[in-house]
């Protein structure tokens, strides 16, 4: 969602808020503005579109400069996007940035109108920058602390005052922000790659905690106004890992870390060729007192789950329930004290996930999180936790990030699967195996982006398209249509193999594209049955199926080949040539890859 950042030091800083947020873009951002302090007064310039339409804006116009300042990059909730309603907004004394939602915001406006306060966008966060000025009495803490009384909803804001000169506030409820320092320099911001050119060294804002920042530091109150003594923090990212790195897109990038990610995620869990997330909390005895078990998480993560799913259920016979966050939530479910519920999320801050997982603690579950943003929200609420160590995933299209969590899922559902002895150790042990290998056999399969670039040719003109498979492979299409449609803006939609009779088929048409997933062996003839079904009716077929199989020409008019791995762990692999086909797609039809449209990496509002 939205992007912070803030600087206060002896750097120039426009230059350091436009690099910070360059490294937010990932976001997802329709407009952005900066504000700094300039001569002695604040100085905003904001623009709709890209960083690159404010850098051109201000170089047409004027370019404040300054040592202190904050900036934005806005993803549209209220108002849509224009001049007017980026941010930063301003009250007559107070200057502010927002990510979030404010919920009471339409009260609190009637409120300032009726007190004569005029209103330039159509904006929540300009509510917010109002009423600052509206109770702002010379005391910044003070009026800061009087605004969070008011409002509801998730915030984290950067605020400058006018006659505060070179001195920055933020403050956080929900939404996530950081507090870096350097050497005589301190930053905010949504997220560590911003601040990784200036330092690695960051204190994490908690909720209703108040910074302050000015050229002596940094200090941190409570909303009672006491100051607080915080642990700092050391990000174990470096800037390589958040550049390109000579690949053409982040995504491309993201996609040929996978057999790194897996082995950095998975080798410390391993001990004597057995799961061990004795680190992560997780026992033996642990998990033979769960019942059942529920996986709540949006997106790219709930199907990660799904994989989950099939495997837990296949090995440990204990059942499985998927469920998306923003459904969970609402639908009254039946979570008791003897269930575990697992929330997977990649930034660990998305806000329906967090709410899900609070819920389930409520309802008194064990929660298990599954993320890969250390000192995230849902890391360090849950009851227990897997970091998935994918290093910074900056493509909004997650890729990496999804490969990782399905791992995670593999090593909990074997360790499981042992501790309610549905399998023997042999067995554990040869399961472990296998997905050690995978990494392996997805670098083999990443020698053949060639094939993935002709299919991608084939489908640039398509106007929809179909995502077909059985068991794991539905799971598996359901994730290839959504890469996409992410990011190559093609209607597709996955269905599993055997519906398509009840309905679905009626939606072949001549020409139309299908992609069939067919890489389980106790399950391929019946879907190569219903592959035969869409063929006939003049769909396109393209499998993707072992290398050992040849499909006839009234199954497939184009085949992408596997190595013959064990069914079970086959989803690691053939989901690759799913991400490499919407990514040739996406490229192929010139579309901006790693940030398409409308689209957020880090969804922090419900």
């Amino acid at each position: 969602m939205c992007g912070i950042v803030g600087y206060v030091g002896p750097r120039e800083c426009t230059d350091v808020l436009m690099s910070a947020l360059s490294k937010l873009e990932y976001r997802g951002y329709d407009s952005a503005g900066i504000a700094v302090f300039d001569n002695g007064e604040i100085k905003v310039a904001k623009s709709k579109g890209r960083l690159k339409d404010l850098e051109e804006k201000m170089e047409n116009t004027y370019k404040p400069s300054g040592h202190a300042g904050i900036g934005h990059t806005r993803w549209a909730t209220h108002g849509e996007p224009s001049d007017i309603n980026s941010h930063p907004h301003s009250g007559k004394r107070v200057t502010i940035v927002h990510n979030g939602i404010i919920e009471n915001y339409k009260k609190l406006k009637d409120f300032l109108v009726s007190q004569g306060r005029e209103f330039q966008s159509e904006t929540d966060t300009e509510v917010v920058a109002q009423l600052l000025d509206y109770y702002y009495d010379g005391n910044p803490l003070d009026t800061i602390i009087k605004v969070m009384s008011e409002v509801r909803g998730s915030f984290a804001l950067g605020i400058v005052f006018s006659d505060f000169r070179d001195v920055v506030y933020a403050v956080r409820r929900e939404s996530p922000l950081i507090v870096g320092v350097g050497e005589n320099e301190s930053f905010i911001a949504s997220d560590v790659p911003a601040i990784l050119k200036y330092t690695k060294d960051y204190y994490l804002l908690e909720h209703d905690e108040i910074a302050r920042l000015d050229m002596d530091g940094v200090k941190f109150y409570d909303k009672h106004k006491k100051e607080i003594i915080k642990e700092i923090k050391t990000a174990d990212w470096d800037m390589d890992a958040a550049e390109k790195g000579g690949y053409e897109h982040f995504m491309l990038k993201e996609i040929y870390e996978q057999p790194t990610a897996i082995k950095t995620t998975i080798s410390p869990r391993i001990t004597d060729g057995l799961p061990n997330l004795e680190e992560c909390g997780i026992t033996p005895e642990k998990l033979r007192e769960f019942n059942q078990i529920y996986v709540v998480a949006c997106g790219t993560a709930m199907h990660a789950g799904l994989v989950g799913k099939y495997v837990i259920e296949k090995l440990a016979r204990v059942p499985v329930t998927v469920d998306i966050a923003s459904e969970f939530r609402y639908r009254e479910p039946l979570v008791s004290d003897r269930d575990l519920v697992i929330v997977i999320s990649q930034s660990g801050e998305t806000a329906d996930s967090l709410a899900a997982m609070r819920l389930a603690k409520e309802l008194g579950a064990q929660t298990l999180a599954i993320v890969n943003a250390k000192g995230s929200s849902i890391a360090r609420e849950a009851d227990m936790l897997i970091y998935t160590h994918a290093g910074p995933e900056i493509a909004v299209a997650s890729t990496k990030a999804y490969m990782v969590q399905i791992a995670v899922m593999y090593l909990l559902a074997f360790e499981l699967a042992l501790a309610v002895d549905a399998i023997d150790e042999t067995e554990c042990r040869r399961l472990t195996g296998l997905l050690q290998k995978t990494p392996d056999y997805i670098e083999e399969i990443l020698k053949n982006k060639e094939d993935t670039q002709y299919i991608a040719s084939s489908l640039i003109t398509a106007d929809s398209l179909l995502y077909i498979g059985r068991g794991l492979d539905y799971a598996l299409s359901m994730e290839g249509s959504l890469k996409l449609k992410e990011i190559s803006y093609i209607h597709s939609e996955s269905y599993a193999a055997g519906e398509l009779k009840h309905g679905t088929i009626s939606l072949i048409s001549d020409g139309m594209p299908v992609i069939a997933v067919a890489t389980q062996k106790a399950l391929f003839e019946k879907t190569v049955s219903n592959i035969k079904e869409v063929k006939a009716r003049g769909a396109k077929v393209i499998m993707v199926c072992r290398d050992d199989y040849t499909p006839e020409k009234d199954v497939a008019d184009y085949k992408f080949g596997l190595p013959d791995i064990d069914d079970i762990i086959m989803p690691m692999a053939a989901v690759v040539p799913l991400q490499l086909i919407a990514y040739y797609t996406s490229v192929l039809k010139g579309n901006d890859v790693d940030k398409p449209r409308n689209l957020a990496k880090s969804v922090t509002v419900e």
